[in-house]
């Protein structure tokens, strides 16, 4: 029998329990569900609302249960609904009517919320510190490149020159966003809901605060209709999610240039390449193939739940079961993601000989001849156009700047002298660039120091 049958008079057709069941993926909360059960049987107990004699037998029955799931000798019943039934149901099987207390002064609607939220602020803790260990490895591969000078691009253009490890410091700051989204979205949702009920609190005599204390949440909620109706906490995590997977996306994309033979800057490391089942030759970044791909199943979890959530009056509706499905897929497929595309940056060659190749053509030190002119008293607008000039030439002549004779510059304009080649070199018009936030190895050293003083202070966890 159903744990609210009572009022109904038939039993629950097999179709609709299938279709109301949520315990095929809500199972997984059983450690947050008999933790915070723990917790509130715990609070009954202390505050006379039930015996502590049967406070302790029900903490103690739900240890065991705990360790017999651990086990993997308890199976669920679909016929119990959700994780919330099934506990209650086996704790009741074992202990008798003293089982049947422990719902007293509590609704599934706030205990669903107590579990999420635990869920939630462990898993965040989890996803925080892989995205830490991938910015370490960034760190580590931004050190060892500081002179690995490469073509920067804009419109997939070749633009201006910078260095392989200023580009691992741009994701490395990407990323360290994302970690202060993950803590942010912690530190909001980091309130307890147990104790508001159904939507209207309880007439017994509760202590929220000791529970909150017991759970290790900061504080409790406010309003206990917003309590067992707010889901903001997993939109925002699942927003934060979305931005640090577009972040992967955007960083495997340029993988996967960078390892064709068009670019060749980088190559992967055979653990983490595949092969073509036709082609002898191949050598595929499936791996970063794969983040860009499932970077779109995160999009779709975010957008699932706002589209839920968008027109739901308060408080509980069964509408928001559905939140579960898209939070459990999200963090599977971020906590799948984080390891191993970290450990494919980690193991991937560097190839700096090819980068300097690729930033010897294209002219991307043009800008650096303009600026040239413009220390020697020209305005810039008047140097870009000049040097516009000399590319056009360079192009009719296949020449670079690099290689046009100084005759060619002084026809042009005769503020040109012979120390432009030194101006024009890969080296010069890199580490000229001082100015914090450049690719200058200077510049590149303080981004590295402040990425890893960022790391340090979260070593602890």
């Amino acid at each position: 029998m159903k744990l609210w049958a009572g009022r109904f008079q038939k039993e629950t057709d097999t179709m609709v329990n299938d279709f109301n069941s949520s315990i095929g993926f809500d199972a997984r909360l059983y450690r947050e569900d008999i933790q915070g059960s723990i917790a509130h049987a715990t609070m009954l107990g202390r505050q006379g609302i039930i015996e502590t004699h049967e406070a302790e037998k029900i903490v103690a029955a739900l240890k065991e249960i705990l360790a017999d799931v651990e086990a993997g000798t308890v199976e669920f019943s679909v016929d119990n609904e959700d994780i919330h039934m099934n506990i209650e149901t086996l704790l009741t099987a074992r202990i008798g009517d003293t089982g049947k207390r422990l719902h007293t002064a509590r609704s599934r609607n706030d205990q669903v919320a107590l579990d999420v939220r635990l869920y939630l602020k462990k898993e965040i803790t989890e996803i925080r510190k892989m995205v830490l260990s991938l910015m370490d490895v960034l760190a580590r591969k931004a050190e060892d490149n500081k002179q690995s000078y490469m073509p920067g691009y804009t419109h997939l253009q070749r633009a201006q020159p910078t260095t392989f490890a200023h580009y691992m410091m741009a994701y490395a700051n990407m990323l360290r966003r994302d970690v202060t989204r993950l803590e942010d979205c912690l530190e909001r949702m980091d309130e307890m809901p147990l104790g508001s009920g159904a939507l209207a609190g309880t007439t017994y005599p509760i202590d929220r605060s000791f529970v909150a204390e017991q759970l290790g949440f900061a504080r409790i909620t406010q309003n206990s209709l917003d309590g067992v109706s707010d889901r903001d906490y997993v939109i925002e995590f699942l927003s934060a999610c979305s931005l640090m997977m577009m972040h992967l996306s955007r960083f495997s994309e340029e993988i996967i240039l960078w390892c064709s033979w068009e670019f060749k800057f980088v190559e992967l490391d055979d653990a983490y390449s595949t092969g073509s089942s036709i082609m002898p030759q191949k050598k595929n970044p499936d791996v970063a193939e794969l983040v860009r791909g499932k970077t779109g199943r995160v999009y779709g979890d975010l957008m699932s739940l706002l589209t839920v959530m968008k027109s739901l009056p308060l408080a509980y509706n069964k509408d928001m079961q559905e939140d579960k499905e898209a939070l459990f897929d999200a963090v599977d497929t971020v906590k799948q993601c984080l390891p191993v595309f970290g450990a494919m940056v980690d193991t991937m060659t560097v190839l700096p000989k090819n980068m300097a190749k690729a930033a010897s053509r294209g002219f991307i030190n043009a800008t650096d001849c303009a600026d040239y002119l413009t220390r020697k008293g020209m305005p810039f607008r008047d140097a870009y156009k000049i040097v516009g000039r000399l590319v056009n030439l360079c192009i009719s002549n296949d020449e670079t700047l690099d290689t046009l004779a100084l005759k060619d510059f002084r026809a042009i304009s005769g503020l040109f002298e012979a120390d432009i080649y030194q101006a024009l070199e890969l080296k010069t018009c890199v580490n000229g660039r001082k100015v914090p936030g450049g690719p200058s190895a200077e510049a590149v050293d303080n981004q590295i120091a402040n990425i890893q003083k960022f790391l340090n202070e979260r070593s602890d966890g």
